[in-house]
């Protein structure tokens, strides 16, 4: 008789940890960035049109397509580490949660082509680069030069 309230009693342990371990699993995701669009929450994935690009919200990084493959970078690639990720249109995948948004690719780049704007879009956070005395211009580039894509996507101090 013990040995059979030992095995109830293990079981009942074997279940509830199985039955915690789902759900810390589902409240596991990450932050939107500050450039993000405000209102949306269990979100994975941005779609990027003007760079055909995403973003992998809880990696914290852009995945795009390089030489026929699908790359991940904290970073933009090269040709668009100007883009101004605070103004350019952010398309919210809120169908997709899995690993590889990018299966999606040719209906999305078909859909949200480049220049893509969909409804207006208030993000997150303020642009860090973003000067308000008059509301109407980007920060300096410390040449002298208003520059509205700073090359720091966002980052402070252009550092990377």
């Amino acid at each position: 008789m013990k040995t059979l309230k030992l095995i109830i009693a293990g079981m009942f342990l074997i279940v509830s940890g199985a039955v915690q371990s789902q759900v810390s699993v589902n409240i596991n995701i990450g932050n939107p960035p500050s450039w993000g669009p405000v209102g949306y929450s269990n979100v994975e994935y941005y779609f990027l049109p003007d760079v055909q690009a995403y973003y992998d919200i809880r990696a914290t990084q852009f995945i795009y397509l390089s030489n026929g493959k699908w790359c991940r970078s904290r970073y933009l690639p090269g040709p668009y580490r100007n883009y101004d990720l605070y103004g350019g249109y952010k398309v919210v995948l809120n169908d997709y949660h899995g690993s590889k948004p990018y299966v999606h690719y040719n209906n999305h780049k078909v859909k949200y082509h480049k220049g893509y704007k969909g409804k207006p879009q208030k993000t997150i956070g303020n642009n860090p680069h973003y000067h308000s005395d008059n509301g109407n211009h980007y920060g300096n580039d410390n040449k002298g030069n208003g520059n509205k894509g700073n090359g720091n996507n966002g980052h402070r101090n252009g550092k990377h």
